[in-house]
């Protein structure tokens, strides 16, 4: 990588932070400035505004979590697994999460919902992405015999997502892991209950 793909790379990773802590409003460019230590100059040259750099930084958070879903997709074969596996990413969030500040994914659709409409676009894609994957999972399972036929792949992935970042929201509220420990095992129990074969 060259000097500037370092550079780039680096107010990326802090500007994600930045913004997944206190939010896309909530941090100035001299907020950027400061936890990049360059100057307005200095991230200009890489972004051209602070949307630009907003939506970069999103995408970037994105790409984080994606990581941590491939990794566990490499690690298990069976359905039910791979959705366990899915979960114990979320479930690190509170500890470790993959960006400072919790699930970048909930944090954006909350505050982008009409203020920022291309940042509302990018949370929803993401969204979608994620639905999709999760779909993918029940769905290859029940081909291949791993999960109950009768289990809707939509819905599911709908209630898993609900469950686990509602629980991570009360968890944060109440810095309380409690709150999605109970939800991770609720899930748990019913994926080794009614959706393994």
């Amino acid at each position: 990588m060259s000097k500037g793909q370092i550079t780039k790379a680096r107010i990326l990773h802090q500007a994600a932070e930045l913004f997944n802590q206190q939010g896309y409003a909530g941090s100035s460019m001299s907020d950027v400035m400061d936890v990049t230590g360059l100057k307005k100059g200095g991230i200009y040259n890489h972004f051209k505004t602070k949307d630009e750099l907003s939506l970069a930084a999103f995408d970037y958070a994105i790409a984080t979590l994606a990581q941590h879903h491939r990794a566990v997709l490499r690690q298990h074969h069976h359905a039910a697994d791979r959705l366990l596996g899915i979960m114990a990413v979320f479930s690190s969030f509170i500890d470790h999460p993959p960006v400072a500040g919790g699930c970048p994914l909930m944090n954006t659709a909350i505050e982008a919902d009409d203020a920022h409409p291309a940042l509302k676009a990018r949370a929803q894609q993401a969204m979608t992405n994620l639905r999709k994957l999760l779909c993918h999972i029940v769905d290859t399972g029940i081909a291949k015999g791993e999960l109950q036929p009768a289990v809707d792949s939509d819905v599911f992935a709908t209630i898993l997502i609900s469950t686990i970042e509602g629980a991570i929201m009360i968890s944060k509220l109440y810095d309380d892991p409690v709150h999605l420990e109970r939800a991770i095992a609720h899930l748990t129990d019913y994926i080794d209950e009614y959706l393994r074969i």
